[in-house]
């Protein structure tokens, strides 16, 4: 791999390893708590390409601890480095070229063997020899960050575990349930202070300034210029987006980027992707839609705010409604002085592509690759789901995703010039 060896020579440092070990165990345990009631035959559906089996997320989050945390730590140890399974290495490897070859992200699926069960053998396995790694001598500055990474790139996996397992189900005739109590669908209703909330502009600073953790992409803090913008208090809702679909708003042309007018005729898009028609009635009412979620297959709520959208749909939704989406300089301003745009419990499309802010910098060797090399032919979306672990939800947080993208938990929230 190509992790700089002066990790293991580093000057040490004295954290409290108690905390983080206590705290990895937390994020670990939580992954779990996720897949109960899950037959091993759910955890190996890959139900689209950009989709990954639940089986694949469990082992491939345990393989970045293995690889950028055990295997430069244990080289230097009087045994050395040995991995749990060989193989592992390409099966488990996302994106990492600096690590070596990967197995296809498309063919995740195929992957029968190893067998669930021996893919939590290798969960217990890496977790017992990252507490011993805690339990001893103090690690290196660059280590203990690298651990930390890992257990925010964990919680990005738990994420992904409920939205892929929400597509995997969808895909699924027998439209099954996730769990019946289980809160990650957008239940809270939309703000009680409608309208629009005006911001003056001018010189402001974006980007994380504070002392606990954050990603790369997120920064260094600099400076933007804004014009007077306004932004809404509210997600659009279900009932505001059926409008949109009553309106035609899914056979106008004029309304969509060229290349989303083509996804739509390619894709034969109706409404969000998992809104289902009844028939019971013309498509323009609400008692002709229910909509799937991770509780199954539900009634309509026109107060629910909207959700899993392209980007294509946000701006198509935004031109027709006479609006815009914000820049994510916008929202982030915009959060920081207003808290009240943050607790809407879905991800929220910002009109700017996805890419490095003035004087960002990868990191050093493989690591280097986990936000950088993306930012190309994405966008960025801004806030947080329901399905986002709280720690996450900031308003420096970078989201970003292909703008055909639409089995995330994302959402829009409306725009315009002063």
């Amino acid at each position: 791999m190509s992790l700089s060896s002066e990790v293991a020579c580093a000057e040490t440092v004295s954290p409290d390893t108690a905390l983080l070990a206590a705290r990895f165990t937390e994020v670990r345990q939580h992954t779990l708590v996720l897949v109960e009631g899950l037959s091993v035959e759910d955890c190996m559906v890959q139900s689209m390409p950009d989709a990954s089996p639940i089986k694949w997320h469990l082992a491939h989050t345990t393989w970045f601890f293995e690889t950028f945390v055990l295997e430069p730590a244990e080289s230097v140890q009087a045994k050395g480095f040995v991995p749990f399974d060989v193989a592992f290495r390409v099966l488990f490897n996302s994106y990492y070229v600096g690590v070596g070859e990967r197995h296809p992200r498309a063919a995740r699926g195929v992957l029968s063997r190893p067998s669930f069960a021996q893919v939590l053998a290798y969960r217990h396995d890496v977790e017992a020899r990252i507490h011993r790694l805690l339990a001893g001598p103090v690690l290196a500055r660059e280590l203990l960050a690298l651990l930390t990474l890992g257990l925010h790139h964990e919680q990005q996996h738990q994420e992904l575990i409920l939205t892929d397992a929400l597509h995997h189900f969808a895909s699924n005739p027998l439209l099954p349930t996730y769990r019946s109590s289980h809160a990650a669908d957008p239940q809270a209703a939309a703000s009680s202070s409608p309208g629009f909330a005006a911001f003056q502009g001018g010189a402001v600073e974006i980007g994380y300034s504070g002392q606990g953790f954050a990603f790369d992409n997120e920064s260094p803090r600099h400076t933007v210029w804004l014009i007077p913008f306004a932004l809404a208090r509210h997600c659009v809702t279900q009932g505001d987006y059926l409008l949109f679909v009553a309106h035609g708003g899914y056979t106008r042309p004029e309304l969509w980027l060229s290349d989303g007018w083509d996804t739509v005729v390619r894709e034969g898009w109706q409404g969000p992707l998992y809104w289902r028609l009844t028939g019971a009635a013309p498509a323009s009412c609400a008692s002709a839609w229910q909509v799937f979620g991770l509780d199954g297959l539900q009634a309509f709520n026109p107060d629910l705010p909207v959700c899993h959208l392209s980007y294509y749909e946000a701006d198509a939704y935004a031109r027709w409604a006479g609006a815009r989406l914000p820049t994510e300089a916008e929202w982030e301003h915009a959060a920081q002085a207003q808290l009240f745009l943050l607790p809407c419990p879905v991800w929220q499309w910002t009109q700017s592509a996805y890419l490095p802010y003035p004087g960002f910098a990868p990191a050093p060797g493989a690591v280097g690759e986990y936000n950088g090399k993306f930012m190309v032919n994405q966008m960025v979306l801004r806030g947080g789901s329901v399905a986002t672990p709280t720690g996450h939800i900031r308003s420096s947080y970078r989201n970003f995703f292909p703008p055909s993208a639409r089995w995330q938990f994302a959402g829009l929230r409306l725009a315009h010039n002063l």
